[in-house]
């Protein structure tokens, strides 16, 4: 066994079988030869959790039962149903996003008025899966929470974005662009918000240079290390 190859692990009898995404090597998973952590022999197997089938368990299944009712194409919208660490993921396609988001928000059995706002995730090795976007929601009136996750390919990174659904979302959708560049369609200004706007790339995502990013000072003068501090 050469010191690239993954040791495999020994899984308990019973356990069920995690979808395996990507193979990372090294602690950042950078592919140009960029790590500096000093682990650049490491190597990971990325897994999410396989779907769940039903009952999922608890109130997780009113839920399903709930949406099932209310969207009538609702075995067209979910790819997957996931229960994992006493959570529920409804896995959307992105063309259904913005319907079933509107049933989970105005449908008095679900009630979800509150989206968390949204957050982005790259995965490189998840073919023409590459990039995706998480949504918590919240029900004041039912006190639950569930999260809905959407991807779309690196090669057409477009999502509907949720912003007349849930206004609150417009900077989170913002910044999401930013960072990963995923496009939210809809969005009614959808520019950099962290970055400056001729910023070249997306800093979270997986293949963005690690480190040596020049950094350029305008006028700024540096105090010496014994003056940049006061202590009383």
């Amino acid at each position: 066994m050469s010191e690239h190859e993954a040791t495999p692990e020994i899984v308990p009898a019973g356990t069920p079988t995690l979808d395996v995404v990507d193979v990372r090597s090294g602690m950042f998973g950078a592919s140009d030869g960029g790590d500096t952590s000093g682990f650049g022999g490491l190597v990971r197997t990325v897994s999410v959790a396989p779907a769940a089938s039903r009952p999922y368990g608890g109130w997780f299944d009113d839920v399903a039962d709930g949406l099932e009712q209310a969207y009538p194409q609702f075995a067209e919208a979910i790819e997957k149903v996931v229960v994992e660490h006493g959570e529920l993921t409804l896995h959307i396609r992105r063309e259904h996003l913005r319907h079933v988001a509107q049933v989970l928000r105005d449908d008095a059995a679900l009630r979800f008025e509150m989206c968390m706002g949204v957050s982005g995730v790259h995965w490189p090795g998840d073919a023409d899966r590459e990039l995706h976007a998480v949504y918590p929601l919240l029900s004041y009136t039912h006190n639950r929470r569930i999260k809905l996750e959407v991807s779309c390919p690196d090669a057409d990174p477009h999502i509907p974005s949720l912003y007349e659904v849930y206004p609150t979302n417009d900077w989170h959708e913002r910044e999401t662009y930013d960072f990963f560049g995923i496009i939210f369609d809809g969005h009614p200004s959808l520019s950099r918000i962290q970055m400056p706007d001729d910023w070249p790339g997306h800093p979270q995502r997986k293949d963005y240079s690690l480190g040596g990013i020049p950094v350029e000072y305008k006028g700024a003068e540096i105090a010496p290390p014994n003056e940049r501090r006061h202590y009383s």
